[in-house]
């Protein structure tokens, strides 16, 4: 059984006891989530799509850890110009187990 859902203006598919990093959520370490806003949950050959949410549906998660991703280097030059820029960023995650899938 697995669903999709949408948290952080983001899609992602998970299945139930897989471990997912999603955009930072406001939730302490080893508190339980529940996330209700759910695109489609498919179970076999059973599949059921939302318009746009599916009714009743809710993913329950806990938060594993919260940490930051992988540096991304932003680089822009302007050639002929003696202009250049260099930027570094780092996303902000929180990394949460899900339990249950409930429909």
């Amino acid at each position: 059984m697995y669903a999709v859902i949408k948290t952080g203006g983001k899609q992602y598919r998970v299945s139930s006891g897989e471990k997912v990093k999603v955009e930072q959520l406001a939730a302490d370490v080893g508190s339980q989530i529940t996330i209700d806003q759910v695109l489609m949950v498919a179970d076999g050959d059973k599949i059921t799509i939302g318009t746009p949410l599916v009714k009743g549906a809710k993913v329950q998660a806990t938060v594993v850890n919260h940490g930051r991703a992988d540096k991304v280097r932003i680089f822009k030059m302007r050639r002929r110009k003696h202009s250049k820029k260099l930027q570094g960023h780092r996303q902000n995650y929180t990394e949460i187990q899900v339990d249950q899938i409930a429909v």
